[in-house]
């Protein structure tokens, strides 16, 4: 893995060509009561279940399997962009995104409240720790956020890449009013398999000790589309052992 500024950011634009399913856990820092931990999992584009870790469901995603011609009569070309696993972005050599190319990006939200949710989405692709693109002329503030010492850790039993970032001028956040860094200096963890920011801490001011902590559970396993509906398509998964009941000989 790259330990420069150049890995980091490609690593940081790569989440929506390295996984199409996840499950994991979360939860947010610090823990309260109004905040629990909650288990899920999320298959792209937009299908995700929420659950306490006491298995009640908190959050299931609903019309996954709805129409979307109605999309196509609005006449603006947003409807028509292709999901980013159909497109091709500019590799590197290493594999990693250098240059991400127009596509339909967006992840399913979840949360109290809208900065919640936007900030949820925004974990699953961190692509605003990075922007699009290299800057064309590299100058003091140029990048969205420069990372400091990079250092490969183990994250819940897999690979991260930890930094401390600093938001600079040019910092957008991919969900107004839901960005992942906080003001000052916020601590960040990318996990190198998914692109994903599994964890992310703020260091500075009022907001010192708030963040989250995902940990990733599995990629990229089957998932049916009764997980994420709350009716059932009377699919059989197949995943289980399907007991064949045979007649008795007489």
């Amino acid at each position: 893995m790259d330990l420069q500024a150049d890995g980091f950011r490609a690593l940081c634009r790569s989440s929506p060509w390295k996984w199409r399913s996840l499950r994991f856990q979360l939860r947010y820092l610090p823990e309260a009561v109004d905040t629990p931990a909650v288990k899920g999992w999320l298959r792209r584009p937009l299908a995700l279940r929420i659950e306490s870790l006491d298995g009640t469901v908190l959050h299931s995603t609903a019309g996954i399997n709805d129409s979307k011609d109605s999309l196509f009569t609005s006449g603006s070309r947003k409807p028509w962009l292709l999901p980013p696993h159909l497109v091709t972005p500019g590799y590197q050599s290493d594999g990693l995104v250098r240059r991400r190319p127009e596509a339909a990006y967006g992840e399913p939200g979840y949360g109290l409240d809208p900065a919640a949710a936007g900030r949820f989405s925004a974990w699953l692709d961190p692509v605003e720790l990075a922007g699009n693109a290299p800057v064309p002329i590299e100058f003091p503030f140029a990048n969205v956020a420069d990372p400091g010492e990079l250092t490969l850790v183990e994250h819940e039993g897999r690979e991260a890449l930890e930094t401390v970032l600093s938001p600079n001028p040019s910092y957008q956040p991919r969900y107004p009013g839901s960005p992942i860094l906080f003001p000052g200096q916020t601590a960040v963890r990318i996990d190198t398999g998914t692109g994903v920011c599994v964890a992310s801490q703020s260091m500075d001011g009022p907001t010192a000790g708030q963040g989250h902590w995902l940990s990733i559970l599995a990629v990229d396993e089957y998932m049916l589309d009764d997980l994420f509906t709350q009716e059932s398509s009377m699919l059989t998964d197949v995943r289980q052992h399907i007991e064949w009941e045979l007649p008795q000989a007489q």
